[in-house]
């Protein structure tokens, strides 16, 4: 069974016409399963009161799908964002009689000129995306699996329940893993994919797994789980920051940011800025109260909350 994870930007609750709504918070996922293809798509249904609600739903996908009805400082905000987590693979929905002449200088230099049009038509939408579904590679690793948390529950009967989207690697049934920050060793019960029992989920599976050893509330959103060794929790990191071309000023310190890794998106501080030449590539220390939980070569997307304007920043990339 092959997984393909969509992030949908456009009006509320578009992703009711395709698939089965399921959890609702600040991010709503709707599931269509067609044979072995399944599908989760995933809207920002706080965005735009909550910068966060977009970065979770970009975070989290393969795909985007971006229904364009009018050209706003909202549509502006989401083609940055989605640049900015290099989302190469996508799709263009037009309304309101916009031709793609229209939208090529809004998207000109970013990720979404990789993107095609189709017509503003739901089935042929359903059938693309499960046609890609069904396309997507078989991808069984040896190396553990990395699942950052984006739900967290009881369930009577069962216990703790997590829900979360396979980042890399492969992670099985009765496997003993380790929950960061907390550095506490669990087991997984048992794993879920699309309300199928299974022995083991690979990278791209939206899966629910209950755990052995840990209850709900110690838990938190972010928090990652996973038996490999390379995962790192720090509340001080240094990498380069690109910052992107509409970005007026070079970063100070003290300027306070938020960072977003995986299901994360933490407020920070920037305590060290070396530009050298170009401040728009310079490598900066950020502080934070909680620890960022992230693995070698991470790109964190940085934004600013305080803008009236402009809130994406750009992204720090670690070594």
């Amino acid at each position: 069974m092959s997984n393909l994870n969509i992030v949908i930007i456009g009006p509320e609750d578009f992703g009711k016409e395709i698939g089965k709504k399921g959890t609702s918070t600040d991010i709503t996922f709707y599931n269509l399963k067609k044979g072995e293809a399944t599908l989760t798509l995933i809207e920002p249904s706080r965005y735009p009161e909550k910068l966060s609600s977009l970065f979770y739903a970009v975070s989290l996908a393969d795909v985007a799908v971006v229904v364009i009805d009018k050209v706003t400082a909202q549509l502006g905000e989401c083609i940055l964002e989605l640049n900015c987590a290099h989302l190469s693979r996508g799709y263009l929905i037009l309304r309101n009689y916009l031709d793609a002449a229209q939208i090529s200088p809004l998207i000109k230099g970013t990720v979404l000129e990789q993107y095609k049009v189709l017509p503003d038509d739901l089935n042929v939408l359903r059938e693309t995306l499960l046609d890609d579904a069904a396309a997507l590679p078989a991808i069984k690793t040896d190396s553990p699996g990395i699942i950052p948390i984006d739900h967290h529950f009881n369930v009577k009967g069962i216990g703790t329940v997590i829900l979360g989207c396979v980042q890399d690697g492969t992670v099985h049934k009765h496997d003993q893993v380790t929950i960061h920050p907390l550095g506490k060793s669990i087991q997984i019960r048992s794993i879920q994919k699309h309300d199928d029992d299974v022995n083991e989920a690979h990278a791209g599976d939206r899966v629910g797994l209950a755990l052995k050893g840990i209850e709900s509330d110690d838990l938190d959103r972010g928090y990652v789980l996973t038996a490999s060794s390379g995962i790192q929790s720090k509340c001080e990191i240094t990498g380069t920051a690109k910052i992107i071309q509409y970005w007026p000023e070079p970063l100070k310190e003290q300027m306070v940011l938020y960072a977003g890794h995986w299901m994360q998106f933490l407020p920070c501080r920037v305590q060290k800025v070396a530009a050298g030449g170009d401040w728009r590539s310079a490598e900066i220390t950020l502080s934070f109260e909680k620890e960022l939980i992230f693995k070698s070569g991470s790109v964190i997307i940085l934004h600013y909350l305080e803008g009236e304007k402009l809130r994406i920043v750009g992204t720090l990339e670690l070594a």
